[in-house]
């Protein structure tokens, strides 16, 4: 399963922008630019937690905004910007990317570092 979206201005919901979502099982890929192009990829299983929100605005347009916070280097939060169908693209990233880590068989670990031990031990 995968889903193709475009970014929408909030006139309206229309689709005058020139970025597209690509959320596919095993990735997700932004294409933004007219002239000049970027292109972002990041792959499922670094996708950590997943965020949706929702103004007012958006909800009577039917669009949202779903954030993904990643372990990604170049993008640590990937934002898809008023996309349709948000609801169940945001749960589709939750569900794909528990698959993703559970094939890759990653585990989320957290950086917990002594620094402000040592700092706290120093004063004493």
């Amino acid at each position: 399963m995968q889903f193709i979206e475009r970014k929408r201005i909030l006139f309206l919901g229309l689709p005058w922008t020139f970025t597209k979502y690509l959320v596919k099982e095993d990735m997700i890929t932004i294409n933004a630019g007219l002239l000049s192009k970027e292109e972002n990829d990041c792959y499922m299983y670094k996708v950590q937690d997943v965020k949706l929100k929702l103004s007012f605005l958006e909800r009577i347009l039917k669009i949202g905004t779903i954030e993904c916070f990643t372990g990604d280097v170049t993008n640590p939060t990937i934002k898809l910007i008023h996309i349709r169908n948000a609801k169940v693209i945001k749960d589709f990233i939750l569900q794909a990317s528990e698959e993703a880590r559970r094939k890759r068989r990653t585990l989320n670990t957290l950086d917990i570092t002594a620094d402000d031990l040592e700092d706290t031990n120093d004063s004493l």
